[in-house]
């Protein structure tokens, strides 16, 4: 089991630690409730070093993304981000992914832990067709997530450039707390709103101390991985391994958004045929009616138990005080309002087809 560069610190600071993607993670440090309107209301700083990054080179950069992920990577501006996925060749999805265009030729991908070495081999098979270079900088890097509406005022006080000015989905390389080449990037996975920053591993320390000291003004909290996963699902973003896997039809997956269906991507005939003729099922979210908390892989039924469905994801909602899921459903059950129910110990717990974001 890996740990990460901070765990000692994680540990210090009373994280009850459990093992994901092959690394002891920080779970909670005062519960998840708390950590997670922290973030909501205040800051947070997640550790999620675990993250691997990967970076691509070189004059055939550009051609080798474009052909090995969804979205648009010719669109990106240097400073530019993307959000985007790892089609296979059987319409299914390899990883979901962030794109950074750091130089002309150069960009970083930032990719699931869990899919590391997949994602790795993956894209070196394809690279066989197009010669650019490729790195694995993820031991490289610590990963800290500065996350919730004070994210802003927070790093004022640690580096010159102003964040909130910063656009969204973009990336600059700048000194924070007199650490120097540090990616700050204003992409997240909470809908909180603030940075993430790709941080020399060696120089870890110094920004994580340097961000709890000065975040004390705004009642930082250092933030697990259980608020992370309950923050994500309130924003309706999906988790790989729940809501996207290597059989997952993107266009189930309600990803079409980051798709260029104008240029030619590897899987591309068997996505842009889901995209003409539609699938069967599609993702949802759906809010708890009568009490219950809906988990990965409840079953989705009807009044009379029909299965329609099943849940990818769910937790109790801190925010909205009620049990939220998402799942994949039969397109006729799809229409928001429309009431459903979760199989819960053998009960049908009555649930109906919510707007997502389930917060705005």
């Amino acid at each position: 089991m890996k740990q990460l560069s901070l765990h000692q610190h994680h540990i210090n600071m009373g994280a009850k630690t459990y093992p994901f993607a092959g690394f002891e993670m920080p779970l909670t440090y005062q519960g998840v409730k708390a950590e997670h309107l922290c973030v909501r209301e205040y800051v947070g700083v997640f550790d999620v070093s675990h993250m691997g990054e990967f970076m691509i080179s070189g004059h055939a950069a550009t051609a080798l993304l474009q052909h090995t992920t969804s979205n648009n990577v010719a669109a990106l501006a240097i400073g530019d981000a993307q959000y985007a996925y790892m089609p296979n060749n059987n319409g299914g999805v390899v990883d979901d992914l962030l794109v950074y265009r750091l130089e002309d030729e150069k960009y970083m991908l930032v990719v699931n832990a869990s899919n590391l070495s997949k994602d790795w081999d993956w894209l070196t098979e394809q690279n066989k067709d197009f010669g650019a270079n490729l790195e694995n900088k993820s031991d490289a890097y610590a990963l800290l997530a500065v996350q919730g509406p004070k994210a802003h005022a927070l790093m004022k006080r640690l580096t010159t450039i102003d964040t909130a000015l910063q656009k969204s989905f973009s990336v600059v390389e700048t000194s924070v707390a007199s650490v120097a080449h540090v990616f700050v990037a204003t992409t997240g996975y909470t809908g909180a709103g603030g940075v993430e920053l790709y941080v020399p591993v060696a120089h870890a320390t110094t920004v994580w101390d340097a961000l709890l000291t000065e975040g004390t003004a705004f009642d930082i909290q250092p933030i697990g991985l259980a608020a992370r996963d309950t923050l994500r699902l309130e924003m309706g973003y999906c988790l790989y391994g729940n809501e996207l896997n290597d059989n997952t039809s993107p266009i189930a997956a309600r990803l079409s958004w980051c798709t260029d269906f104008s240029k030619s991507f590897v899987g591309d005939a068997l996505i842009k045929k889901d995209k003409a003729e539609g699938t069967a099922q599609t993702r949802v979210g759906f809010s708890m009616i009568d009490r219950g908390i809906p988990r990965q892989g409840y079953a989705l039924v009807t009044a009379d138990g029909s299965p329609i469905g099943e849940v990818t994801s769910g937790t109790s909602s801190p925010s909205l005080k009620l049990g939220i899921g998402m799942g994949y459903i039969d397109k006729v059950y799809a229409k928001i309002g429309t009431e459903i129910y979760v199989r819960i110990r053998e009960k049908n717990v009555k649930a109906c087809i919510s707007r997502l974001p389930f917060i705005s």
